[in-house]
């Protein structure tokens, strides 16, 4: 009956899937995106906020994106509190603009309102067809090289350097051991078609990690409340709604969160075959930011590590309801999830890196106007370790070369003003450095 009700509502044999694909891929979603519920409260600490309260925060904002999106746009994707604008929330809105973390909260709050009429009026339509195809491939590229990065810090392979800023680790140490073993047999498992693949590696990687005592299961987390809760949730303040501070620190976040989950979902909603469902996603996207800042979290994104779950075979909103059950069920179980290493996980980002990169085929680098800011948008993301930055250099640069190249009439007036505003924002990170 229940697999009837989820047939009915998700069309599964429509979409070529099942229950249990579903289900698996939600999964893998979850485990490789679950470590933002520790990286995240640990950044919202910074601005003030109790760990504790910030780590239910983050359970609860992610279980809202994810059922959001899953119910609404019926796609497989996974919202959550964005790294990178946790940063920004903390170490710009709170610290240097002097917002305390409750006012920091009214911004967020304010941030998803303005992104809710970017999403559900006609401004969302006219800013995607505004932005070129080659620029929507690049933010792709760069995504996927930003996660090979990441995974390859995360496993040790590539450590910092005095010298080069960064080398190559030390293969033999017992982190690298295990991100190697791991990426191969997941590697082979993905080849061969299956089911389950990076699920199955991730366990693979934990068990290997915890014979080489990397992982100690005996580790005990910190435990939690309903007086946690009621710490953070609604504890927004509109003390400085009048102040120039607030409104700078809404409009930014605001502008950031717009634009990178504009290119976070379009390349999503394009790698299973269903770019249509990107409107509904793009609203969902907006609807939980606003959710973000009554329960007390920064700003939500469509996170990369959802893309673990859609190369696991999700289609559907399922994949999405499922991850945000088990976002809410890892309340009674974060000691557990603390137990996965880093090791474990690296292989799934690295894999993922190399699977985005087959959207570079479609940039035409024989025409320099549109290659060469495809190509900043590609270097600067992994670069700057940073997906706003990195767009923010493409999209700046697309104008200025198609003007001097005489071609200034195949921008549009959207794009100019988009560009303008990355500019803008730029200049505001200077400033506030």
């Amino acid at each position: 009956m229940l697999v009837r009700f989820f047939d009915r509502r998700f069309g599964l044999k429509a979409h070529g899937t099942t229950v249990r694909r579903e289900l698996m891929a939600g999964l893998v979603s979850f485990v490789t995106s679950v470590y933002i519920i520790i990286v995240n409260s640990a950044i919202l600490a910074d601005a003030g906020i109790p760990v504790q309260a910030g780590m239910i925060a983050t359970i609860a904002t992610s279980f809202v994106g994810c059922w959001l999106v899953g119910w609404w746009s019926n796609t497989p994707l996974v919202i959550v509190p964005g790294m990178g604008i946790n940063a920004l929330f903390t170490y710009t809105v709170v610290h240097t603009m002097g917002l305390s973390w409750q006012e920091a909260l009214a911004a967020v709050f304010v941030s998803g309102l303005l992104f809710c009429l970017v999403a559900f009026t006609g401004l969302a339509g006219r800013i995607s067809q505004s932005v070129p195809h080659t620029l929507k491939e690049a933010i792709g590229v760069g995504i996927g090289l930003f996660l090979t990065f990441i995974g390859l810090q995360k496993s040790g392979i590539v450590v910092p350097s005095a010298s080069t800023f960064i080398a190559l680790g030390d293969l033999g140490s017992p982190e690298a051991v295990v991100t190697l073993l791991t990426l191969a047999l997941m590697s082979v498992l993905y080849v061969r078609g299956v089911n389950g693949s990076f699920l199955i590696a991730i366990v693979f990687g934990t068990a290997v990690a915890w014979l080489l005592g990397l992982v100690n299961p005996a580790a005990e987390g910190p435990g939690f409340g309903l007086r946690d809760a009621a710490a953070v949730f609604g504890a927004l303040s509109f003390g400085s709604l009048w102040s120039l501070p607030f409104w700078i620190a809404a409009f930014s976040m605001a502008m950031v969160i717009v634009f990178e989950n504009l290119g976070l979902i379009h390349s999503q909603t394009a790698s299973f075959g269903r770019p249509d469902t990107y409107r509904r996603a793009f609203q969902a996207a907006a609807v939980s930011n606003v959710a973000a800042g009554l329960l007390g979290s920064s700003p939500t994104v469509s996170a990369v590590e959802g893309s673990a779950g859609i190369a696991s075979g999700g289609r559907t909103g399922l994949t999405a309801v499922f991850t945000g059950v088990l976002f809410l069920g890892s309340y009674f179980a974060v000691p557990l999830l603390q137990a996965i290493p880093d090791s474990a996980i690296a292989p799934v980002l690295i894999i993922l890196g190399s699977l985005m990169l087959g959207s570079i085929k479609a940039i035409p680098f024989e025409d320099f106007s549109e290659a060469f800011p495809a190509f900043l948008v590609i270097a600067m993301i992994p670069l700057t370790y940073s997906i706003v930055d990195g767009i923010a250099f493409g999209f700046i640069a697309y104008p200025v070369v198609k003007l001097a190249a005489g071609k200034g009439r195949q921008v549009s007036a959207t794009l100019y003003v988009i560009a303008l505003l990355f500019l803008l924002y730029e200049i505001l990170q200077v400033m506030n450095k």
